[in-house]
């Protein structure tokens, strides 16, 4: 029976005969656990028909799905740069500004949130262009690998910063908040942990990304799947369903809200 060789380095190598590692085709699972949960939320939304937030949740990991995608694309194919760029846009650019956009229609009052919109797509949408629009340097490419270092100009990299710590503050901030109001009761106890494990998985992909910018794409392969599988666990522990007054069931929601659920 064939199964995982050695590298040279010391780790296990595919057996598919591509000679890379094996933690590079981690993004295949991430993006098949990113559909589930994507569709999970769509499902979601459509049965309440209603709640901004579900919907950009659910556009939110989609996009996380969509970077995974070129990820796991060019692990199996090879490097494309039209996969690169599509890379850069939905992970270093989008990354998880939808889902704290999410988050911010669910604390934030609505005509708030609505500004930040607004704001959000304007500098993702400028900054969409500028990636599409700056020169690779080919000499950096490297064949089965994805990293921002290819751009022949720093511009592509200068938008990344400030979205990253807008979703930093909006998604990780706002599941620690929750988690802090949810601390000191056993009653919440479960929305308590659901919501540490969302803070807790939103922060690693952040920490893969900046150890891409030090050569180790395996690092962000890691902690991008670890990071879903957090916040998808924690979001069905944070959600989980209870008898309310008359036998309706509700949905609590990560903040603390409860949404009636309609009995089939």
């Amino acid at each position: 029976m064939t199964g995982a060789g050695v590298g040279a380095a010391g780790g296990l190598v595919s057996p598919l005969g591509t000679g890379l590692p094996l933690v590079d085709f981690l993004p295949i699972a991430t993006t098949f656990v990113a559909a589930t949960f994507s569709a999970a939320l769509f499902r979601r939304y459509r049965e309440r028909r209603t709640g901004a937030h579900l919907l950009w949740w659910a556009f939110g990991v989609l996009v996380y799905g969509v970077g995974t995608f070129t990820e796991a694309a060019t692990t199996l194919f090879g490097w494309h740069e039209g996969l690169f760029r599509a890379w850069y846009v939905s992970g270093a650019l989008l990354g998880g500004a939808p889902l704290a956009q999410g988050t911010a229609y669910l604390l934030l009052k609505r005509k708030t949130a609505d500004r930040l919109t607004v704001a959000l797509v304007a500098a993702v949408a400028l900054g969409a262009v500028v990636v599409w629009r700056t020169p690779v340097d080919y000499a950096r490419v490297e064949p089965h690998h994805l990293t921002g270092q290819v751009f022949g100009s720093p511009w592509p990299r200068v938008f990344a910063p400030f979205l990253n710590t807008y979703a930093f503050v909006l998604l990780v901030g706002g599941a620690a908040l929750s988690a802090w109001r949810f601390s000191r009761k056993a009653a919440t106890r479960h929305r308590f942990i659901g919501n540490v494990l969302i803070a807790v998985g939103a922060l690693l992909p952040g920490i893969g990304g900046a150890a891409t910018r030090f050569g180790h794409t395996e690092v962000l392969y890691v902690t991008e799947l670890v990071g879903l599988v957090l916040i998808y666990a924690g979001y069905r522990l944070a959600t989980l369903r209870t008898t309310g007054v008359g036998g309706e069931a509700s949905e609590e929601l990560p903040d603390g809200k409860e949404e009636v659920v309609p009995r089939r």
